[in-house]
């Protein structure tokens, strides 16, 4: 009788490759075979088998064959798992790919690139007073790189709260003394003051330059930082002044300047997610979304279109290209204390309020006895004199 599992060779028990595989237990047992006991041999054999096999067992009087490589159910149970296995992981991987793709959905204007569009269209001719006299234009080209740098430093300080025209022709007198870290530390506070004026708050930037133009000196070997964290370390430096120097004088684009013109048109083309009250925080909610490749450019251009046609007070609307696409066009300008005498303005106070100012004025006339003129004082003096 021949076993599935064993085949008889000169009588001794042999086993197969694919024996050899499912009788791992035996493989270091040696079994020794005894011819007056074949079917208790035939008995241990098959009920180590069974242990490791986990089909059917054989009737013990059928023969049946050994089964060959062909058979793929050991193969097929192996590999199977190993695929399902490998497909999990792949779902779960592109399930973690998807997560962070959908976070990353930036918030945008609906409408920016158009409006972006008209505006450069509007400021295509550069002939805002920006373009003239802005602190592009203030540094002396031929100046040592230092020089250059410092004077358009000096000049992004003297800006603040003043307009280019003024800057510009401080500038020049600036320039024509000699506007370097020396000569400004070699001249006293008075005749910088003269040299500046009239800048918007003079005193006080006459004592930011010094100080300034002192730490260049000591800690930078007289030229500006190359960081904006080092620049806004100096007096009288802030985070729109160190992001166009950084531009300007060192050629980096490190951030957005926003100045008063950046801030109120970003506010009214709706290009914040939610309305700004400083600067500072227009500038944080604009480099979430604006491309960093427009940073450089959208501050002059903001600044001349605010400039000449989205003005602070009476914006030219009717004139402008995005007065179809903007959310503020045509809406009233904020109102405006108006100069003195100036009743009939636009933006005058409210009809009740100036009846009662001047109701108040009339009051305390009318309680004042009016001084008596020349002529009176006179007359009084000789009727004293006749009647004594």
């Amino acid at each position: 009788m021949t076993s599935p599992y064993f085949a008889h060779s000169s009588g001794l028990l042999t086993r197969s490759a694919n024996q050899r595989r499912l009788l791992s237990p035996l493989k270091n047992k040696h079994i020794r075979v005894d011819t007056c006991l074949p079917v208790a041999l035939k008995v241990e054999t098959e009920e180590t088998t069974i242990g490791e096999y986990e089909g059917p067992t054989p009737h013990p009087h059928t023969i049946t064959q050994p089964k060959t490589e062909t058979d793929p159910r050991p193969l097929a149970s192996s590999t199977r798992s190993r695929r399902q296995v490998v497909k999990v992981e792949y779902e779960e991987e592109e399930a973690r790919a998807e997560e962070p793709r959908l976070k990353t959905e930036r918030w945008e204007p609906p409408d920016w690139r158009r409006q972006l569009a008209h505006i450069r269209e509007m400021r295509s001719g550069r002939d805002a007073p920006v373009d003239k006299m802005g602190a592009r234009k203030c540094y002396d080209a031929g100046a040592p790189a230092p020089v250059r740098r410092f004077q358009v430093l000096v000049s992004l300080m003297l800006s603040s709260q003043t307009k280019d025209q003024v800057t510009a022709a401080a500038m020049q007198r600036l320039r024509a003394r000699g506007c370097t870290v020396e000569n400004i530390l070699n001249t006293d506070e008075e005749t910088l003051g003269k040299l500046i004026y009239p800048v918007g708050f003079w005193r006080t930037k006459v004592k930011y330059l010094k100080k300034t133009s002192l730490m260049l000196q000591q800690e930078f070997a007289g030229d500006i930082p190359d960081s904006v964290e080092g620049l806004v370390l100096l007096p009288g430096v802030g985070p729109k002044m160190a992001h166009l120097a950084m531009d300007i004088a060192w050629n980096q684009v490190s951030g957005i300047g926003v100045d008063t013109h950046v801030h109120r048109i970003a506010n009214r083309l709706g290009w914040l997610k939610k309305p700004t009250k400083t600067p500072e925080e227009t500038r944080r909610a604009l480099e979430d979304w604006l491309p960093r490749e427009l940073w450089s450019e959208i501050n002059w251009l903001l600044v001349g279109f605010g400039q000449q046609m989205c003005l602070p007070v009476n914006p030219l609307c009717s004139m402008c290209l995005n007065q179809h696409c903007c959310p503020s066009a045509h809406k009233t300008s904020p109102t405006k204390r108006p100069k003195a005498g100036a009743l009939h303005s636009s933006h005058s106070p409210e009809p009740t309020k100036m009846k009662t100012e001047l109701n108040e004025e009339q009051a305390v006339r009318k309680q004042t006895p009016p001084s008596p003129s020349p002529q009176l004082r006179g007359q009084r003096r000789r009727d004293v004199l006749c009647m004594s």
